[in-house]
């Protein structure tokens, strides 16, 4: 629900600007972002003893040179009571300026280790076929297989031993 909330936001924030100023605010609020990961500061945003005026000042004092657009829109989330979204708010509007740059990171899953270049040639490959930049990570889990998961395109591809396995089979199975 929160991430919806955040998308409506988040198009307002974007809808008129160029891309710098975009970024800068992203930033802001990024910086924001980190202070949710402190129980003190949740629990004085969630403290019903503390009103909504005090709480968006306390959020605002975070922000270092806040220019007048971010300050209304930490006010409008404050009076909506809207303060806990921030983070989705943020991350967001991170998915929206990799869209105006059409600049994405995704994560390569496998179960041992790639070579450095063989993760640029997957990013190379799949550069040229959504013609974007791409830059790719390397998780190494217990997938058996390789996975591309690059968020956000909303594109992942996999390709897994055990479930060719089993097509391998059904397609013997038919066959007979």
């Amino acid at each position: 629900m929160k991430d919806l909330i955040a998308k409506r936001y988040v198009k307002a924030l974007v809808d008129g600007r160029d891309l710098s100023s975009v970024t800068l605010i992203s930033e802001k609020l990024s910086e924001v972002s980190k202070a949710f990961s402190s129980d003190k500061f949740n629990s004085i945003l969630a403290s019903s003893d503390i009103n909504e005026v005090e709480k968006t000042k306390f959020v605002l004092s975070i922000i270092d040179n806040a220019d007048k657009s971010l300050e209304n829109f930490i006010n409008l989330l404050g009076e909506k009571r809207r303060l806990d979204i921030i983070p989705q708010v943020a991350f967001e509007l991170k998915t929206q300026i990799a869209k105006m740059n059409s600049s994405y990171v995704g994560t390569v899953y496998t179960n041992k280790e790639l070579s450095k270049n063989y993760i640029s040639s997957i990013e190379e490959q799949f550069s040229k076929k959504f013609n974007v930049k791409l830059s790719l990570s390397q998780n190494v889990c217990d997938y058996d297989g390789i996975k591309v998961d690059i968020d956000g395109l909303g594109v992942e591809i996999s390709f897994s031993k055990d479930r060719l396995k089993t097509q391998l089979i059904n397609h013997i199975l038919k066959a007979v």
